[in-house]
C-alpha cells in the first residue's frame, strides 16, 4: 500500500481531504433536485422521448444517491460526522433500499484486498472480458426489471426470515432489515401523491431504479475494476474512465469514475477527486494510473471474448451467480457478474 506522503505534497493533502457541510449537502440536494425536476419535466411535457430521458436521467441520479452513500460509509461526505450519516442514511441509504453501516462492512474488506483472493469483489470482476452475446443477455435483464427484480425479491425474502418463523418474528426481523428504507419509500410516494402525482412512484421512481440505474450500475462496475492489468499494483488495480458530460449525465455521476484517484486516497470527498488527479498527474504519477478514455472503450475490451466461447461462459456465470446471490440482501452491492 502506498503512503499518502509519498503521492501529494503536504499543502496539497491538506487541500483535497477538506470535507464541507456546505459541499456535501448540495450534492445530496442536486441529486434529489434533478429527479424530482427530471419528473416535473415530464408532468409538463409528457410524450415518449420526455418519459425516456426521465427514466434515464433519474435511474442516473438514483445510483448517484448510492455513490454518495458510499463517500457517507467513508465518513467523508461531510466534515460533521452526525450530518454526514443523516444525509448518508436517510437521504441516499434508505431510498436505494440500502443501510450504510452494512455497505460500509462489506465495502472496507473490498478496499482492504482490493483485486486479491480476500476481496469480496472479485469474484464479481474475474469473468471479464465476456462474449458480445453474454454481455447483450445482462443488458436486457438490466433493462427489462428482471436484475433488480430478482435482487430486490431475494432481499426483501431476506428480511422477511424463514417462512416458519412466526409472523412477529418475520415482522420484527423485517424492521430491523428493511423498516427505516420502506419508510422513506413512503415519505417519496406521499410526496408525489400530494403534488396530485402519485403514479410517478411507479413509473419514475421504481421503473428508473429497477431498470436504468441497474445498468449504468453494471457499466460503472465493469469499468472500475474488469480487466485491470495488474492486481498487485495500487495505480493498476482499479480504473479511471474519461467521462465526458453525456457520460457524466447519465452514466458515471457525482466524480464515480476517477476510481484510480479513490482507491490510492479513499478519505477524499467526491468532490475533490479530480484536485486529487490533477496533483497526481503534477507529481508525474499520470503514466502509472490505468485510465481509458470513455466507457466505451472498457465496454469493447468486456466484450472481445469470441462469441464461440459463449455457451462455456455461460455456465461458468450461472455456477457464480449462485455464489454471489447470498451477498446482495443486505446494503447497496453490485449487480450480478460486475466488479465494485
Amino acid at each position: 500500500m502506498i503512503g499518502a506522503s509519498e503521492l501529494l505534497t503536504p499543502q496539497q493533502l491538506a487541500e483535497v481531504r477538506k470535507r464541507s457541510d456546505l459541499r456535501g449537502l448540495w450534492v445530496v440536494f442536486h441529486a434529489w433536485a434533478v429527479i424530482f425536476g427530471a419528473m416535473a419535466v415530464f408532468v409538463w411535457f409528457p410524450n415518449p422521448i420526455t418519459f425516456l430521458v426521465a427514466v434515464a436521467v433519474i435511474g442516473a441520479r438514483q445510483l448517484g444517491l448510492a455513490i454518495l452513500m458510499h463517500d457517507g460509509a467513508h465518513g467523508i461526505l461531510c466534515h460533521n460526522p452526525r450530518l454526514n450519516m443523516f444525509l448518508s442514511q436517510w437521504l441516499c441509504a434508505y431510498p436505494m433500499l440500502a443501510e450504510t453501516g452494512a455497505y460500509r462492512r462489506y465495502h472496507l474488506k473490498h478496499h482492504a484486498n482490493t483485486q486479491q483472493p480476500e476481496d469480496p469483489d472479485l469474484i464479481l470482476s474475474a469473468p471479464f472480458p465476456i462474449t458480445r452475446k453474454s454481455f447483450r443477455r445482462k443488458m436486457i435483464r438490466d433493462l427489462t426489471g428482471q436484475t433488480g427484480y430478482q435482487q430486490r425479491r431475494a432481499q426483501i425474502l431476506n428480511a422477511l426470515g424463514p417462512s416458519d418463523w412466526t409472523l412477529s418474528r418475520r415482522l420484527e426481523n423485517y424492521w430491523n432489515k428493511l423498516g427505516r428504507p420502506t419508510i422513506a419509500q413512503a415519505v417519496i410516494f406521499a410526496i408525489l401523491a400530494a403534488s396530485g402525482h402519485w403514479y410517478l412512484y411507479f413509473v419514475l421512481w421504481l421503473l428508473p431504479f429497477l431498470t436504468w440505474q441497474q445498468a449504468i450500475t453494471r457499466i460503472r462496475n465493469i469499468a472500475e475494476h474488469a480487466m485491470v492489468p495488474d492486481n498487485s499494483d495500487d495505480f493498476r488495480n482499479a480504473r479511471t474512465t474519461k467521462a465526458n458530460f453525456i457520460e457524466r449525465a447519465l452514466i458515471a455521476p457525482y466524480w464515480v469514475n476517477y476510481h484510480v484517484e479513490h482507491h490510492l486516497l479513499m478519505w477524499v470527498p467526491c468532490y475533490n477527486l479530480p484536485k486529487t488527479r490533477a496533483f497526481l498527474i503534477a507529481n508525474g504519477f499520470g503514466p502509472r494510473m490505468e485510465t481509458k478514455g470513455s466507457y466505451a472503450e472498457v465496454l469493447r475490451m468486456a466484450t472481445s471474448r469470441p462469441d464461440d466461447e459463449d455457451q462455456r461462459g455461460k455456465l461458468v456465470h450461472n455456477a457464480r451467480r449462485q455464489r454471489v446471490t447470498g451477498t446482495m440482501n443486505e446494503g447497496f452491492q453490485p449487480t450480478d457478474g460486475t466488479a465494485a
